[in-house]
């Protein structure tokens, strides 16, 4: 599963590339965030069977989901996580491939992709009961 952490602020993204990202100001997090709020070792997110996980790892500042200080959480699409005073919006899953296709120019002349919108199974025909 592809997941990203957008910057609310217009800093570089952060793409979850691992199954468990560290993340903090020490050397050896896996996402390294250089700002003084920011613990060494500030919080954990784990891909687990299409969910992210965080837990905060005691941190001076905290971690928040939506405005909610928070020491464990599910993260959903969407969501605004606060990492000290580092915002990120979360995308995974459909949100993702929904941003990363908005994002992508359309070339002149064509049509853009759209998604069938006809249901994946039909619905079996009803049939006469017969006595």
């Amino acid at each position: 599963m592809r997941a990203r952490l957008v910057s609310a602020d217009n800093s570089p993204s952060i793409e979850l590339t691992k199954d468990l990202t560290l993340i903090g100001r020490d050397d050896v997090c896996d996402v390294r965030l250089d700002h003084k709020s920011v613990s060494k070792l500030h919080c954990v997110i784990v891909k687990t069977d299409g969910v992210l996980l965080l837990r905060d790892l005691g941190s001076t500042n905290g971690t928040r989901v939506n405005g909610q200080r928070v020491r464990r959480a599910a993260l959903l699409p969407n969501d605004i996580l606060a990492i000290a005073s580092l915002k990120y919006i979360v995308q995974f899953g459909a949100e993702l491939e929904k941003a990363e296709a908005a994002a992508q120019p359309v070339p002149e002349g064509t049509a853009p992709i759209r998604r069938n919108v006809l249901p994946d199974v039909y619905p079996e025909p009803k049939t006469p009961k017969t006595s």
